[in-house]
């Protein structure tokens, strides 16, 4: 699975219209399921966006996470970032799971960050959605729980 996670002031997701999440001060995260990917992998990419170190302590170094400044978090799914960009001039979709599968392990990635934090905000799977924020730094991780792997 993976995160692009960006520290933002403020962000929303919406779509038809229809406001679907927003934070203040907190995390977005972009959110892919790759194939191959299960509970494990879901489960690890939330407790990673929860800790990762991306706020600044008393000295403005990054010492801080999410978990401990309890800033908002806003989970959008975007399964483009599994996209094979390697060649060519348009992206191949193999490496996403498929959208039964995309859908069922994104809700437990979901499930998982609500059942650590507080103020969980999401999107709506598969949905055509207007992502809207405020880039605070800029400060942007790409994270990732490989399948049979510790990333």
């Amino acid at each position: 699975m993976i995160a692009l996670v960006q520290r933002v002031a403020e962000a929303r997701v919406a779509s038809a219209g229809e406001e679907l999440g927003r934070i203040g001060r907190g995390v977005l995260a972009l959110v892919a399921v790759e194939r191959g990917d299960g509970e494990r992998e879901a489960a690890r990419l939330a407790e990673r966006v929860l800790a990762y170190r991306m706020f600044p302590d008393e000295a403005g170094r990054m010492n801080r996470s999410l978990a401990q400044t309890g800033g908002g978090l806003l989970v959008v799914p975007q399964f483009t970032l599994a996209a094979d960009t390697s060649s060519g001039t348009r992206a191949g979709f193999s490496r996403a799971a498929a959208p039964a599968e995309g859908a069922r392990l994104f809700e437990g990635f979901l499930s998982e960050c609500r059942s650590r934090h507080v103020s969980v905000a999401c999107g709506r799977f598969g949905a055509d959605m207007q992502v809207s924020l405020v880039n605070d730094g800029p400060v942007t991780f790409w994270l990732q729980a490989r399948s049979g792997s510790e990333a």
